[in-house]
């Protein structure tokens, strides 16, 4: 389904991103990792070693315009383009407003907000040139409902649904196209990090009886990105078995 295509994938050393990478990786396309610090891209780069020459690790400052300019043309000038940035950097945060510091709350909307906003200029400023793209961040189903506490997360992610929303717009004229994955409860790192009974509160409003697989994400994200969703632009998928709805 992406024979030919390059995509970068932000985050994609565990988790969500990790399926996501080894999705593209299936489906033809030359993959562009980027992670936190040099150990975590090795760790991923071995693990996948079979797509030795289609794959390539990066660990810029995403928040750094320069360090990510300069990151995504060397991904197009090994692999010649850069079709599809998928936009999964993120983290989480269950501080309650009252123990909330400035702190804390900066580095959730860094990189959750602006390091997705320093890659989607990126991104598209190659993709024009190129002739289009296709943009995918990552939002959540709390963007819509909220959560009990850690009010910084939900928040990032309404603006994630925001940007990606007017991005789609403003950018379709340039034939990138801008959707987003909302991903409900699902089994990674940041899940597990969660509480025993909060987990299994909300996983029991899942009208499809169990939480999400990385992969179950991964299989959105290839969909967007491929030429079968060429007509779908501005939309926040939700993949999270219609829980609380």
């Amino acid at each position: 389904m992406l024979k030919n295509k390059t995509a970068i994938v932000t985050g994609g050393t565990r988790g969500i991103g990790l399926a996501i990478v080894k999705k593209y990786l299936e489906n033809g396309a030359n993959v562009a990792i980027t992670g936190s610090r040099q150990e975590t891209v090795d760790k991923a780069m071995n693990e996948l070693a079979e797509y030795e020459g289609r794959i390539m690790g990066m660990f810029p400052d995403l928040c750094n315009p320069d360090e990510v300019a300069k990151s995504f043309e060397s991904v197009k000038n090994k692999f010649g383009s850069v079709d599809i940035l998928a936009n999964n950097a993120g983290i989480s945060s269950r501080t309650s407003l009252y123990d909330y510091t400035i702190e804390e709350f900066s580095k959730i909307m860094d990189i959750n907000i602006k390091a997705v906003f320093v890659c989607s200029q990126a991104a598209a400023r190659i993709m024009k040139e190129q002739g289009g793209g296709v943009i995918i961040n990552t939002s959540s189903m709390v963007s819509k409902y909220g959560q009990p506490s850690g009010c910084g997360y939900p928040m990032s992610k309404f603006a994630v649904d925001g940007l990606t929303q007017s991005l789609a717009r403003e950018l379709a004229k340039d034939k990138i196209r801008v959707n987003a994955v909302a991903p409900g409860v699902t089994k990674t790192d940041m899940v597990a990090a969660l509480p025993k009974d909060m987990v299994e509160r909300i996983s029991a409003g899942i009208p499809l009886g169990r939480v999400g697989e990385p992969v179950d994400i991964a299989n959105a994200y290839l969909y967007l990105a491929s030429d079968i969703a060429d007509y779908v632009t501005g939309v926040v998928l939700r993949v999270d078995g219609a829980a609380m709805t």
